[in-house]
């Protein structure tokens, strides 16, 4: 009988082991890696105190499900680059123009504003396309600033006396040197980025804002076309979005960075 009994109990042992991962998917340590170059307060230094807006969204949404998020720094283009191959499965800050071919969620997490920055004491200011012709303008490669500009770039990017394109982790800073070293006159950028920038490195003074890019531009967490859990991951972010805004948890978030709450 004893006999018996022992088998019984080996059978649901063995019932438990079949079940367990249908009832309990998330214990299989799921991680989903998302990357992008350094566009604080979107997403800043990895590993420290406020790795960024979106990385933070991630983190706490996914966490809820058991999923673990790992953020990666790497340049811009090669962040598109590998999403788009699987490589990575989301792309951080990205504007439907930058990778139309990604999954988007219908809510977007953030709005980039552009914004046009010259030196303190320049007279320039952007008021539509024509008023690039007699400028240098500097941007950053694989960065999309609308369609308007975009065509403008690309256009004029073999063209330094128009447009003069940088690359790599450092691009913003670099776009910012050239200016104070007169090598451009402007440089664009999402306005929460350059004001966040120039406060940590004490140049406020050194710049000016030169005007608006207008309409703003709603940025996501993009997921990689490539990959069959993307739908369900972008699904799940949409789900989470929903319930930090509720719950005003993103007015939380966006005030721990010094950016004004939600209306």
């Amino acid at each position: 009988m004893g006999e018996g009994r022992g088998s019984l109990k080996r059978r649901w042992q063995v019932l438990g082991l079949l079940v367990a991962p249908l009832l309990f998917p998330s214990a299989h340590a799921e991680t989903l890696v998302i990357a992008g170059d350094i566009w604080c307060p979107i997403n800043c230094q990895p590993g420290s105190e406020r790795p960024g807006i979106f990385v933070e969204l991630a983190q706490e949404i996914f966490g809820e499900a058991g999923i673990r998020v790992e953020y990666r720094q790497v340049s811009w283009a090669r962040a598109v680059h590998d999403t788009r191959n699987g490589r990575l499965d989301a792309l951080i800050g990205a504007g439907v123009q930058d990778a139309p071919d990604f999954v988007f969620t219908p809510t977007a997490p953030g709005v980039s504003r552009m914004c046009f920055y010259a030196a303190r004491g320049a007279t320039w200011r952007y008021q539509g396309l024509l008023s690039l012709s007699g400028i240098r303008l500097g941007s950053i490669n694989g960065y999309s600033y609308g369609q308007e500009l975009d065509t403008y770039i690309r256009i004029n990017r073999d063209k330094p006396a128009h447009v003069q394109v940088v690359s790599g982790d450092q691009a913003l800073e670099m776009n910012v040197e050239k200016i104070l070293l007169g090598r451009i006159d402007a440089t664009i950028e999402n306005a929460w980025v350059m004001d966040a920038y120039l406060a940590g490195s004490g140049q406020q003074a050194k710049l000016v804002k030169a005007g608006c890019r207008l309409p703003d531009v709603p940025i996501y967490l993009a997921f990689s076309p490539a990959l069959e859990a993307s739908p369900r991951h972008a699904a799940m972010f949409e789900a989470g979005l929903q319930r930090l805004r509720a719950s005003g948890r993103m007015n939380e978030l966006l005030q721990r960075y010094g950016l004004p709450p939600l209306d």
